[in-house]
């Protein structure tokens, strides 16, 4: 904040940027009013729950994160009151309160607020929820991890019928398969269903680091559809596919790919030929139908196949192929250097090597004896040719490119085969959705609370700057076709579906000069002004227009 002083008046000067466009959104959906309804809001409190979620979004989405004990920080240089609500200062959001909000959160039950607040938003923003899709991620973090609420925190929980409610068990913080590549690390898992509209989040979950996918998909989609009435398609990757899986989702209808460790997948993947298959309206596809049973489920499979992928996979191959070859090479010589008291010994030291080779095997065997300085003793060592796999390079040259979507939607009027492709193609609403809450810029980057709890409550907030982020694109990209007009895009371009992002930028240096209790918002540029006209009215008032 800076303060200009002179004889006539004193003007306050704090940044804006687009942060009135992220609290207009939050407004919009009244977000705050839907945390104080279901967190206990206590007596005497200066910033309520539903206001410390709003700013913990605030500075979620501001382009650059602070940890919560920075958050006064953060705020100084804000209009945290305009931005937030009237009386609330900077120095009301420290990491005290903010994390007595997040133990709230988390013993009112994040799922459930989370749901009741996706819930809205689709009835609010006509959110399409005709297919949903499910994924998780692992998010690392470091340092030990203790339960800290105590006893007289539970009472906290708002319950219509005044009983005190047992808390939620908290996920174990712990070692599993690191999506981030950093298996040194300790992690938990988040599982994510968006509409495949928008790719508006509609279900959050947090979990701990070692569960399983195949365990937890088929669980997390019969949860939810017991909370809600639609009656979607229920999309997910080949995690969900198992003989189990299907048998317990047999009141749903979805779609998922079917793992190649299949034999009768593999299989069918191979005997289907180019020619035969059926180019899809989509540019570089070709499908071919068939129907399965498996696990008792009667399903149709279709068998796809990309260009751009079958190019990209043999070129994976190759690399795959060329490094067992240098490692194989390697590991013979080292074979070279042994020596055996016999010929059995040695053959069997061959192909015990040969069984750690994928794509390469021994041929042209030689045992050699070689005289040892004892006379009456010989070693036995071992000569022989590094030869490629070529059977099984072939077989899987044969599946480059190609995989099997399974539907248990018999029906091709109600999702046809080329649809089957489309909804699977759009399971990258899940996956932007977590590259959103890993980019180094927002506040997944700054986990450090050290309680369950508490990480678990942090997971709700990045759910809900990931909701509010999304819907303000959404609403963005839906006035621009409607309007029928255009914005330029970082490469100059002209464009109706531009990034929140780089709107977000567009909106830098926009400063709330406040003069004897007067507001006014400098450097609104045609062009800003012209922007904020695609956002809802609270968005607007923060900028004074409304």
């Amino acid at each position: 904040m800076v303060s200009v002083s002179n004889n006539l008046s004193s003007i306050e000067v704090t940044n804006l940027d687009h942060l009135g466009i992220v609290a207009g959104l939050i407004d919009e959906i009244g977000l705050v009013e839907q945390i104080n309804e279901l967190v206990v809001e206590q007596p005497g409190e200066k910033v309520s729950p539903g206001h410390a979620v709003k700013a913990m979004i605030l500075n979620g989405l501001g382009l650059f994160s602070s940890p919560l004990y920075l958050f006064p920080k953060f705020f100084e240089a804000l209009p945290t009151e305009h931005l937030i609500g009237e009386g609330i200062q900077a120095e009301h959001l420290n990491d005290d309160r903010l994390g007595r909000v997040l133990d709230k959160l988390y013993l009112t039950g994040l799922e459930d607020i989370f749901l009741s607040i996706a819930l809205k938003v689709i009835k609010q923003f006509s959110i399409g929820v005709e297919s949903l899709h499910l994924d998780s991620s692992s998010l690392s973090v470091e340092g030990e991890y203790e339960n800290t609420l105590i006893e007289e925190d539970k009472v906290e929980v708002n319950s219509e019928l005044g009983e005190k409610l047992n808390p939620p068990q908290p996920i174990q913080i712990t070692y599993g398969y690191s999506r981030d590549k950093r298996p040194d690390l300790k992690q938990f898992m988040v599982d994510l269903i968006c509409s495949g509209d928008g790719d508006i989040p509609v279900f959050l979950r947090t979990g701990s680091g070692n569960e399983s996918d195949q365990k937890v998909f088929p669980e997390i989609f019969k949860q939810f559809r017991n909370q809600v009435n639609f009656d979607s398609l229920m999309v997910a990757d080949r995690a969900l596919y198992t003989a189990e899986n299907l048998k317990q989702m047999q009141d749903l209808k979805w779609l998922t790919r079917v793992p190649f460790r299949l034999k009768p997948a593999q299989a069918l993947a191979r005997q289907v030929k180019s020619s035969e298959m059926i180019p899809s309206m989509g540019p570089g596809y070709r499908y071919s139908i068939h129907t399965r049973t498996y696990g008792g489920i009667e399903q149709r499979w279709l068998v796809v196949e990309s260009e751009e992928r079958q190019k990209s996979d043999q070129k994976r191959i190759e690399k795959k192929i060329e490094k067992d070859r240098l490692e194989a090479e390697k590991q013979l010589r080292e074979l070279y250097r042994q020596t055996y008291a016999c010929v059995p010994d040695a053959l069997q030291a061959v192909k015990k090597l040969e069984k750690k080779f994928k794509y390469h095997q021994i041929s042209q065997i030689e045992a050699r004896e070689e005289p040892d300085n004892n006379p009456d003793q010989a070693q036995i060592k071992i000569r022989a040719n590094l030869e490629e796999n070529l059977t099984l390079i072939e077989e899987e040259k044969q599946l480059a490119g190609r995989f099997i979507l399974a539907t248990n939607v018999l029906d091709e009027a109600e999702l046809s085969p080329e649809k089957m492709l489309i909804e699977y193609k759009e399971q990258q609403s899940t996956e932007r959705g977590f590259r959103f809450l890993k980019d180094p810029m927002f506040l997944a980057d700054r986990i450090f609370l050290k309680s369950p709890e508490r990480i678990q409550g942090m997971a709700l907030i990045m759910g809900l700057c990931l909701l509010v982020y999304n819907l303000g694109q959404r609403e963005l990209r839906s006035a621009l076709v409607r309007r029928g007009e255009m914005v330029k895009n970082q490469l100059g371009k002209e464009t109706n579906s531009p990034t929140l992002r780089w709107i977000f930028q567009q909106f830098q240096a926009v400063h709330l000069l406040k003069n004897r209790g007067e507001n006014q918002v400098s450097n609104l540029t045609d062009e800003r002004l012209n922007l904020l006209q695609l956002f809802p009215k609270p968005c607007q008032q923060y900028y004074l227009l409304v």
